[in-house]
């Protein structure tokens, strides 16, 4: 018999807040959105600060926002209020005058801010200088920047291979920054360059790569606009991209239809009042989703199987339903694809996506009329074992009806932090084509590894086993935003160094190795001024768009760096007179940093003349120009596996999922705002049926079990709360129940953690009676 661990979340507190809950709203931002970014700003600076912040985000020539990587529009912009409700919030939470000083962590022991929730954490305010917590020590205390990279060389040079280092880093880093940061690692001599890209759209390019040949979306903003048919998958655009739905309610105006696909009914994919107009303001809506689809958790590849079954029946039938000419011209394996689609019962694929036969139909007749297609989708696609299939099965779909290279049609991966992409385009991954090591040679003049570096996952378990000792996060909260919470903890604790550049506290800071630092750096809202000169730095958006950002706002500290600054002097100490790469012009002025990406990455010709150009420029995509680079020269079908899960009468299928007072670890508050839940985290969404089967009633509270491996995890007091969802599936918010997913649950090729399919048991907490 197998020996069992027991791991749950001691890591967070298990406090209760004062649930409070009411029917989920029908219509998303209008004048509460508003009220709500108002709100947050004027809490957390004057409001001249404030409103100098608000009226230069996202203007061509203001500051990008540090939210997400939806793209800004290339003609015409608000000139007050070009953002949405969550970039206001994570201005706010940047732009901050609030101060985290010396004097806060000599009061506050590292153990005791373990104990304060995410929330509270955030809200303490901007580190306002460099802190250090030696081996055993309690407290966090100051540290000179000399001391901070004289400390991490050290560490970095005592290491008996470069392999027993990792670079993470999160999604909001620069492209100047990004570059430099991969340009220092590779010479230091290792591609261990996790990122969060590992973690959410990982998947998305490994499909697209293989299939279109880019791992990028082909379509641009404007296509939305020349769309006849719109679909939605596994995405909430109303917390997690609110930009997108003025987007939406365009295309709508323009004749498009739109089908949602996600186990919720999300306000964000019902209805939309626009805030830019004063019929927004006063209420009036606009009603999205033409056909609302609520599937399956994971019933993503049968919905679209049956589709293609069903698409396939109707061509046979004598409808003109596939794009024959751009099948037989540009594309390749439509033979063994069809051949497939006759293994599978129709009967059984709309019985695992949790859907009639009738709703699928109902889609069907909509693409059947639709000449341009475009599909959109987040992680409710990419985060299962199956998502690369997931995705490809969207590409088959796109590519039977000729929906790819041409306007108003195409892929739409949407991305969340806003750089993600372009730091991917950077260098930023640990898998990097022998071709852009070729360039890096060929300009600096070192030799970069070629071995591939660790994803998450591998670093994750290449700290716990031992085999690396430095962690070094450029930017992000890593433990919180990563699986199998407790063994990610003690992996980072078996460091010798952990150091983080940051600017907020989080519970990074606070689950260390042996020694530790925090490293405090300028944000997007920051003004940056080397040598004198204020800079700017860009940023690639999720449609491939390069542009400027340039911060307005004084720091509110001397003693914070920017991230390309910091990485020249970890460079400069780590490397010494041995490095190649002149970094001290590099760092002179950021045109020189633009110059050497020009010189080394395809598609940045004429970089700083380009990016000054408002609105900056787009990069070169094949798959939006019908110019498909795969092995095969055309766009491949895929013949994508399909196994259900089967779940015991006591198990559910549980996904991990925002608040709309969050983004990603982020958490600007307690409330979830358009599904109704107020001021509390720790509640399980469930289906009244099957909360009816297990004895359990609204208000109970449970703790939620995974047994996976060797391993039983738990997650402590959670509410019950009942919601709208299909039978046998949870929805419950993260970074509170990644405890639950284990590190060995992860896509097939890409490697994401399966964040969306967590296999959990319910069982009532003892000692609790009924919250309300």
């Amino acid at each position: 018999m197998k020996k069992i661990e027991t791991t749950h979340t001691e890591l967070t507190p298990e406090e209760f807040t004062g649930l409070s809950t009411e029917a989920p709203k029908e219509v998303a931002v209008g004048l509460p959105a508003v009220v709500s970014s108002f709100k947050h700003v004027l809490g957390e600076m004057n409001i001249g600060r404030g409103m100098k912040a608000l009226l230069n985000l996202n203007q061509k020539d203001g500051f990008d926002c540090p939210s997400c990587a939806w793209p800004d529009p290339d003609d015409e912009r608000s000139a007050i209020a070009e953002y949405c409700e969550n970039g206001a919030k994570a201005v706010a939470e940047e732009a901050t005058t609030k101060r985290l000083t010396e004097d806060f962590f000599a009061q506050h022991s590292i153990d005791e801010l373990g104990t304060w929730s995410d929330y509270e954490l955030s809200q303490r305010g901007r580190i306002a200088q460099p802190m250090y917590k030696p081996k055993g020590a309690s407290h966090y205390e100051p540290i000179s920047w000399e001391g901070v990279f004289k400390k991490i060389a050290t560490h970095l040079n005592q290491l008996p291979s470069p392999d027993e280092a990792i670079f993470y880093t999160s999604g909001r880093t620069s492209n100047e920054a990004a570059f430099l940061y991969q340009l220092f690692v590779r010479e230091f001599g290792t591609n261990n360059l996790p990122d969060c890209s590992n973690m959410c759209h990982e998947s998305s390019g490994v499909a697209l790569k293989d299939t279109v040949g880019i791992g990028k979306g082909s379509v641009k903003l404007e296509d939305f606009y020349k769309s006849d048919l719109i679909i939605i998958a596994g995405q909430n655009p109303g917390t997690n991209h609110p930009r997108m739905l003025s987007a939406l309610e365009k295309a709508k105006k323009s004749g498009a239809k739109i089908i949602s696909v996600n186990p919720l009914r999300e306000t964000g994919l019902v209805a939309f009042s626009n805030p830019q107009t004063a019929a927004g303001l006063l209420g009036k809506k606009t009603p999205l989703s033409d056909l609302f689809l609520q599937v399956r958790l994971n019933g993503d590849v049968p919905l679209f199987k049956a589709i293609l079954k069903l698409l396939r029946e109707a061509e046979l039938e004598g409808r003109e339903v596939f794009d024959w000419a751009f099948i037989r011209e540009k594309t390749a394996g439509i033979e063994d694809l069809l051949e497939d689609l006759k293994n599978y019962d129709l009967g059984q694929l709309v019985q695992d996506a949790g859907l009639s036969l009738a709703e699928i139909k109902e889609a069907v007749e909509m693409i059947i009329a639709s000449q341009n297609i475009i599909i959109c989708w987040a992680m409710g696609l990419t985060q299962h074992k199956n998502a690369v299939d997931n995705i490809q099965e969207v590409v088959n779909l796109l590519l039977l009806k000729g929906s790819i290279g041409k306007p108003g049609a195409g892929t739409c991966p949407v991305r969340g932090h806003s750089n993600v992409q372009g730091d991917r385009t950077m260098g930023i991954w640990e898998m990097p084509p022998k071709e852009f090591l070729d360039s890096l040679q060929k300009r600096f003049g070192f030799e970069p590894p070629t071995k591939h570096g660790y994803n998450v996952v591998d670093a994750i378990k290449a700290m716990h086993e031992g085999k690396a000792k430095v962690f070094f996060a450029m930017g992000g909260n890593f433990l919180s935003a990563t699986p199998d919470t407790v063994y990610t903890a003690q992996a980072l604790r078996n460091c010798s160094l952990t150091a983080h550049v940051s600017t907020k506290l989080n519970r990074s800071h606070l689950v260390t190795g042996e020694e530790a630092l925090i490293l405090p750096c300028l944000g997007r809202t920051d003004r940056d001024i080397q040598n004198g000169e204020v800079q700017f730095v860009t940023v690639e958006n999720s449609m491939g768009v390069v542009h400027q950002s340039k911060g307005n706002l004084s720091p509110i500290s001397e003693r914070m760096l920017s991230e390309p600054d910091i990485v020249r002097r970890l460079a400069k100490a780590t490397l010494g007179a041995k490095s190649r790469v002149e970094w001290d012009r590099l760092l002179s002025h950021y045109d020189h940093i633009r110059e050497a990406i020009e010189q080394t990455i395809p598609g940045f010709e004429n970089y700083n003349e380009r990016v000054r150009v408002p609105g900056g420029f787009y990069l070169p995509n094949g798959a939006r120009e019908g110019d498909f680079k795969t092995t095969t020269g055309k766009a491949n079908f895929t013949v994508n596996r399909y196994t259900p899960f089967v779940l015991s009468s006591d198990e559910y299928l549980m996904m991990t999922i925002r608040s709309h007072d969050q983004y990603n670890t982020t958490i600007y508050g307690l409330n979830d705002r358009y599904r109704g839940i107020q001021n509390e985290r720790r509640v399980v969404m469930m289906n009244e049926k099957d909360m009816e089967k297990a004895d359990l009633k609204a208000g109970d509270v449970v703790d939620l079990y995974n047994y996976s491996g060797r391993h039983k995890r738990v997650a402590h007091k959670f509410i019950i709360v009942p919601y709208s969802i299909p039978e046998k599936c949870l929805a419950t918010y993260f970074p509170e129940t990644n405890a639950l997913v284990p590190i060995d649950s992860y896509a097939d090729k890409s490697m994401t953690p399966t964040s969306k399919t967590v296999v959990v048991q319910i069982k009532k907490a003892p000692k609790f009676k009924k919250i309300f």
